[in-house]
């Protein structure tokens, strides 16, 4: 029993972080200590399903509550106190690097000309992402009472593209969303469903959330599904590598999230500045305690 609370407590936070665009979900999954058994699940669960099972269910169904509860709590967070919000989860990729970077430093060895290479291009190519996003502030309900076959179509990919970003260390399926014009649509209807739970005789919004939920959750396991059998495929292999990869992603994210203009938009304080060194070095202390003994 403790088990199944432990893996719905890891997916209710992991749900709650997944509001916040820069915050890659499996960066969260490898500090909480599941990333690996997340990939073993999604690769083999025809082995041995009921054991994965066991391990999917309550997780799945914590980051679907995480993902309901908490979008309010986190936008809220965003909005008023944004520096220190941002500054907490840019802690907590920032506590993570130096036990990735133990995992792959070889004993007596420096780093290599191409383990440098390994690590910057991937790095510059998440920081290079932060200029090109694309979506303007519109009113999503208006996006969803216009939306077609060709656009339920586009979010299905966006799903399958944002779901791939996920399971890969240092992406951020919400800042793909970002770039590709739908995380204020995506977000929206996801909030909405809390509404529609409170008077479930709302048809018109049931079919609302299920316009843009049912195509985009398809992509997503559709997505996920594609990319954790690749990446469990690369550790297995080439799991060095993989790691040299993910320390660069983690690096590229950190750029974006300073980038991101949401870090901003409740202002910047004296006090906004104090507590953000406050958080940010309790995200650093978090991360690198709880996800270095996991690593």
């Amino acid at each position: 029993m403790l088990q199944y609370v432990k893996n719905f407590i890891n997916g209710l936070v992991f749900g709650a972080t997944q509001i916040v665009p820069g915050v890659s979900g499996s960066t969260i999954a490898i500090i909480l200590g599941f990333y690996d058994e997340l990939l073993e699940s999604l690769n083999h669960f025809r082995d041995d399903w009921r054991r994965h099972a066991r391990f999917l269910v309550p997780l799945l169904i914590g980051v679907a509550a995480g993902l309901v509860l908490f979008s309010s709590v986190i936008d809220y967070l965003l909005k008023g106190y944004s520096l220190p919000t941002m500054l907490f989860f840019i802690g907590l990729i920032v506590g993570i690097i130096p036990p990735v970077y133990a995992k792959i430093k070889l004993p007596g060895q420096k780093f290599s000309a191409r383990d440098i290479v390994t690590v910057v291009v991937p790095a510059l190519a998440v920081a290079l992402t932060t200029y090109f996003k694309t979506e303007a502030v519109t009113d999503p309900a208006e996006i969803i009472n216009s939306i077609n076959a060709p656009f339920i179509l586009f979010i299905f990919f966006a799903g399958i593209i944002s779901a791939a970003a996920l399971v890969t260390p240092g992406i951020s399926g919400s800042f793909v969303l970002l770039l590709m014009g739908l995380y204020h649509t995506v977000t929206y209807s996801v909030s909405s469903v809390r509404f529609y739970l409170a008077d479930v005789t709302d048809i018109s919004l049931f079919l609302d959330i299920c316009k843009v939920l049912v195509p985009f959750g398809i992509g997503v396991i559709i997505g996920g599904l594609s990319m954790a059998r690749l990446i469990g495929r690369l550790l297995k292999n080439h799991c060095r590598i993989v790691y040299l990869v993910i320390l660069g992603l983690l690096s590229g994210s950190i750029y974006v999230l300073f980038n991101e203009p949401i870090i901003v938009q409740s202002g910047i304080t004296v006090a906004a500045v104090i507590i953000g060194t406050a958080t940010f070095i309790t995200g650093c202390v978090v991360s690198y305690k709880i996800g270095g003994k996991r690593l």
